[in-house]
């Protein structure tokens, strides 16, 4: 009884503040100060002054805002526009057609993005106006954008994925390479149902007028070879043992420069836009980090994470159940929360109870990963939703209507990996041992 007062007390704080419209960070704060100050019986301000060192001094950190930084430098860059050119020859033939240029546009800017949002505004600024000059219906084109851009979030290297390695104490290369396998089986999964679509909707795929020869589709492909060049330059050298994942986002830095350089976007203004972007970015992420480890060490002395762990131990819950439980909170979190502060919010309780569970972290880590996906595409905090709506100028609720089937796939995709956890524990296996 004494910790379900607890929990309820803090949970309704937290939906206070939240509601108030406090920013998450301070709100984090906030409950963590209550929990301290009745419930932990320790002084607040000493232990706040050691957890905001202590949630900031860490070498994995450094990795965040150069990935950041990474994606600010290509988003600013004629990088969407060249992929586009580039792929769209190929996937010509597929039913569908230049539909696919969304999902893999979306899958290779993932790998060299990190972010989601940035993902759907980079490909959908130059997909969305092709699409619809072509006469794609506008309903398809907004959903496959919207479930195609979560892929920046599972497709390494993912900010999401660096914030739940340093939250959970996940090795954040292995978390990388564990992402690789189920982010090409979202991708699968996307493409497959716009085929299905497309032989269901025939009437409604317009027909294709440009024909171009083996040798043209060759030409067009080169376009292609920068973003392929990074993509080997990062994540090859995180999965060849060559570099970490900081040294590896240091790279793609450099890469990201010289791919603007050479496509003639790097200028005096747009460097010190994606700068000024990039610490923005990496201000609010570490903020909300701040406040996620003050809760968590204050809830640490509550009991309440142990005493949960210990509910599930006695009432021997399956795993499966377990994460059906926690699959409705942070799908019901996502209607209110962005991703990162669902991760750092979660963390202090659950992890433990998954630890009780005997659940592995690392394969735990891509189960969160692609739940947050679900809550990119759920209103009315879903930020994908935002991005397509401000490309569009469509309302909130269409471009939802629109995103429901690729949430439907995301689903699909967290029950194969939690049937088959070998699709994500296969790769970091092979390439880095138990």
């Amino acid at each position: 009884m004494e910790y379900f007062i607890i929990s309820a007390t803090l949970l309704v704080a937290l939906f206070v503040l939240l509601g108030g419209g406090v920013w998450v960070a301070l709100s984090l704060l906030g409950v963590g100060i209550i929990a301290m100050e009745v419930f932990g019986g320790a002084p607040a301000g000493p232990i706040l002054a050691t957890t905001a060192w202590a949630s900031s001094a860490s070498w994995t950190l450094t990795a965040l805002p150069l990935f950041i930084w990474m994606g600010e430098i290509l988003y600013r860059t004629k990088l969407s526009q060249d992929m586009f050119h580039g792929l769209s020859p190929w996937v010509r033939f597929l039913p569908g057609r230049l539909l696919h240029a969304n999902v893999f546009g979306c899958g290779i800017f993932a790998a060299v993005s990190g972010s989601s949002a940035a993902t759907a505004a980079t490909i959908g600024r130059i997909s969305l106006p092709e699409l619809k000059s072509r006469g794609y219906p506008e309903a398809i084109s907004m959903g496959s954008l919207a479930g195609a851009g979560t892929l920046g979030l599972l497709i390494p290297p993912s900010i999401m994925m660096i914030v739940y390695g340093v939250a959970a104490q996940v090795s954040i290369s292995r978390l990388f390479i564990a992402g690789l396998l189920p982010g090409l089986l979202l991708l699968a999964i996307f493409s497959g149902y716009l085929m299905l679509w497309s032989m269901l909707n025939r009437e409604q795929v317009p027909e294709e007028s440009e024909r171009l020869s083996f040798r043209e589709k060759l030409v067009r492909a080169r376009l292609l070879i920068p973003v392929a060049l990074l993509i080997v330059a990062v994540i090859g050298s995180i999965y060849a043992g060559i570099a970490t994942a900081t040294e590896a986002a240091a790279v793609g830095v450099v890469g990201a420069l010289i791919i603007a350089a050479v496509s003639g976007s790097l200028t005096r203004e747009t460097f010190t836009a994606s700068l000024m972007g990039a610490v923005a970015t990496s201000c609010m992420i570490f903020f909300i980090l701040l406040g996620a480890h003050y809760l968590t060490a204050s809830m640490s002395f509550t009991g309440l994470p142990s005493a949960l762990a210990d509910w599930i131990v006695a009432r021997e819950l399956s795993p499966y159940l377990l994460l059906l439980s926690l699959t409705v909170l942070f799908i019901l979190l996502g209607c209110f929360l962005d991703g990162i502060s669902i991760i750092l919010l979660t963390t202090a309780v659950v992890m433990p109870a998954i630890q009780a569970a005997g659940i592995d972290l690392l394969w735990f880590g891509v189960f969160v990963i692609l739940v947050v996906e679900m809550a990119q595409i759920t209103p009315p905090v879903g930020f994908n939703l935002f991005v397509i709506q401000g490309l569009t100028g469509r309302d909130l609720w269409s471009v939802a209507r629109a995103s429901m089937p690729f949430f439907f796939l995301i689903v699909l995709a967290t029950i194969l990996i939690t049937l088959f956890p070998q699709i994500v524990l296969v790769l970091p296996q092979a390439v880095m041992g138990r």
